[in-house]
């Protein structure tokens, strides 16, 4: 990572962490925990601020994305769809072609093994995907 990712890095944990407390309810400790959990799944976790106030989690591409509504806080996981999910916490958008969602409720509980589990095969498609890639440009 260089001098600007790190900094941009930073200023979007600075953001994450401003709406985290500006929602000031049930959802921003809830994004929180999920944050946590990401970030305790693999230290190289960036965190990036996108499309105008949308927290998102990457490495080596993006993980998942961090929304909050009045009424539900949202997780996309963009590549979701290539993902195994045996505990069945994908409950949204499960009909695309490549994201998959998990719509938490005010109250609900996420099974935070699980939850990790996904964010880890996240991680290991996306690092495959880039390995790919550097294969193919030299060729």
């Amino acid at each position: 990572m260089n001098k600007s990712d790190a900094k941009q890095g930073q200023q979007a944990s600075e953001l994450i962490s401003t709406h985290i407390a500006e929602l000031g309810d049930w959802r921003g400790e809830t994004l929180g925990r999920i944050r946590k959990l990401i970030m305790d799944t693999d230290s190289r976790v960036v965190e990036e601020w996108k499309w105008m106030g949308t927290p998102v989690w990457s490495r080596n591409g993006i993980i998942c994305t961090g929304e909050s509504y009045p009424h539900f806080v949202k997780l996309t996981f963009i590549k979701g769809a290539s993902l195994q999910d045996p505990s069945h916490l994908f409950n949204s958008s499960l009909d695309g072609k490549a994201r998959r969602a998990i719509d938490l409720l005010e109250g609900e509980e996420l099974d935070e093994s699980s939850f990790q589990a996904l964010v880890r095969q996240a991680i290991a498609l996306n690092s495959s995907n880039k390995s790919k890639q550097s294969q193919k440009a030299k060729l």
